[in-house]
C-alpha cells in the first residue's frame, strides 16, 4: 500500500478510535444518570436504544453523501453534531433532556463520524486481497478506544461527577475534524470503479440473496453488542461484582477485540468471509450461555469480557468486506450503510429490550437466552450467503 494509504487508514484509525471508543463506554453511566435524574434503567435503555435507531436510520444517508461529496465533510458535520450531543447530555435535568442529546444529536452525530464513513473511504484505495487487514485494523481502533475510555470514564465519573465527564467527552469529540482532514483524498464514486447508478446499485443489492441474509444477520450483531455495552455494568452490579471490575470487564472486551477484529480480518483475505461469521455468531451463543451456568464474581466477568473482546467487532470487517467484495467499492458506503442500519435496528432491540425485561422481571436471564437464540440464529442465515464478486465487476474492469 501507498504511503498516502497507510496516511488515510491512520487518520481513520484515530477517528473510529475516539468515536467509536468513547460510545462504547455510555454503559457506565447507567447507574448514575439514572438514579440522578429519577428515571428507571429502561428509560436510559430507551435512551440509548433511540440514539441507536438514529445512527442506523442516519448510516445510509450519511453514506450516500460520503459517496457524492467525499468522507471529510460528513466527519466533520456528525463530530459537531455528536460533540454538541455529549455536552447538552451533561446539563440534561430529565428524561427528554438525554433523549434530545444523548438520543437524538448523538445518535445523527454517530451516522457521520464513525466507522462506515471511513470504511467507506479507506475502501476505495484499499485493494480486495488487502480490504480484509485494513478494516480490521480500522476495527481494532474502536476497541483500543473501548478499552481506554471505558476505564477513563469511569475515573472521570469518580472525579467529576457524569455532568462533567460528558463535558470532557464532548471536547474531545470536536477535535476530531482536524484528523479528518487526511480522508480528503479518498476518491468519490464517479472515480470508484466501474460505473453504475445509484438505482442500480440498490437494485443489484435488493435482488441479491447474500446481501438480504448478510443484512438481517447483521441486526443481531448490533442487538448483541448494544446489550452488553448498555447493561453489562448494571447486569454485573446485580451480580455483586465490583464497579472497578464491571468496567474492566467492559473495557477488556474493547482491549481483546484489537485481537479478534485483526486477526478475523487478516483471516479473511485467506478464507471465506461468512463461514468465518458463521463460526463468530455460533462462538457468541455459546459464551452467553454459559452467563446462565457459572457463578458470576470479579474473575468470571474479566474473563467473560476477554472471550466477548475476541468476538465483539470481528464481524464489521468480514460483514463490510463481503459488501464491497461482492459489488464493488463505487457505492460501498451506502449499501454498507443500509447493511448497519439493520445493525443498530438490532441496537435498538438489545438497548431497550434489556431495560425493559430487567425492570419487569427483576433480571437479565431472559435477556441472555434471548441473545443466545439469535446468535444460533445468525450462524445459520450466514452459512448460505453467496460472497462471491458479481460477474459485471471483471467484464466491466476488462473493458475499461
Amino acid at each position: 500500500m501507498t504511503r498516502q494509504t497507510n496516511i488515510m487508514i491512520a487518520c481513520g484509525v484515530l477517528i473510529v478510535l475516539f468515536a467509536g471508543g468513547l460510545r462504547q463506554s455510555f454503559g457506565i453511566f447507567l447507574n448514575p444518570v439514572s438514579i440522578d435524574l429519577g428515571i428507571g434503567r429502561q428509560v436510559f435503555g430507551l435512551v440509548i436504544a433511540s440514539q441507536a435507531l438514529l445512527f442506523g436510520v442516519c448510516q445510509p444517508v450519511a453514506g450516500l453523501l460520503s459517496d457524492r461529496y467525499g468522507a471529510f465533510r460528513v466527519i466533520t458535520a456528525g463530530a459537531l453534531l455528536y460533540a454538541l450531543g455529549l455536552w447538552f447530555a451533561g446539563v440534561s435535568t430529565s428524561a427528554l433532556d438525554l433523549y434530545l442529546s444523548m438520543g437524538l444529536l448523538v445518535g445523527v452525530g454517530l451516522s457521520g463520524a464513525t466507522q462506515v464513513v471511513v470504511l467507506g473511504a479507506i475502501g476505495k484505495v484499499v485493494p480486495n486481497e488487502r480490504r480484509g487487514t485494513a478494516f480490521g485494523i480500522v476495527i481494532s481502533a474502536g476497541s483500543i478506544g473501548m478499552f481506554v475510555f471505558v476505564p477513563g470514564a469511569q475515573s472521570l465519573l469518580d472525579t467529576l461527577g457524569w455532568r462533567g465527564s460528558f463535558s470532557v467527552a464532548a471536547a474531545a469529540i470536536a477535535m476530531i475534524p482536524l484528523v479528518a482532514i487526511g480522508l480528503r483524498a479518498a476518491p468519490l464514486a464517479e472515480s470508484a470503479g466501474p460505473k453504475q447508478s445509484l438505482r442500480e446499485a440498490v437494485s443489484e443489492a435488493k435482488s441479491h440473496s447474500g446481501y438480504v441474509l448478510l443484512t438481517l444477520g447483521f441486526f443481531v450483531c448490533g442487538f448483541h453488542v448494544t446489550f452488553v455495552g448498555t447493561h453489562l455494568p448494571a447486569y454485573l452490579a446485580d451480580k455483586h461484582v465490583s464497579p472497578q471490575a464491571a468496567a474492566y470487564a467492559l473495557g477488556v472486551i474493547g482491549l481483546c477485540n484489537v485481537i479478534g477484529a485483526f486477526i478475523f480480518g487478516k483471516l479473511s483475505d485467506r478464507y471465506g468471509k461468512k463461514n468465518l461469521l458463521v463460526v463468530i455468531y455460533f462462538c457468541r451463543a455459546i459464551l452467553m450461555s454459559m452467563l446462565l451456568i457459572l457463578p458470576i464474581n470479579d474473575v468470571t466477568a474479566i474473563l467473560f469480557g476477554i472471550c466477548m473482546g475476541l468476538l465483539w467487532l470481528a464481524t464489521v470487517p468480514l460483514t463490510s468486506g463481503i459488501v464491497a467484495q461482492v459489488f464493488g467499492t463505487r457505492h460501498f458506503t451506502m449499501l454498507f450503510g443500509v447493511v448497519f442500519m439493520s445493525h443498530q435496528f438490532g441496537g435498538f432491540g438489545g438497548a431497550w429490550l434489556g431495560g425493559y425485561i430487567s425492570d419487569v422481571t427483576g433480571s437479565y436471564d431472559l435477556m441472555w437466552m434471548i441473545s443466545v437464540g439469535l446468535g444460533l440464529t445468525a450462524a445459520l442465515l450466514h452459512w448460505p450467503i453467496r460472497d462471491a464478486p458479481l460477474a459485471r465487476l471483471s467484464q466491466e474492469t476488462a473493458k475499461a
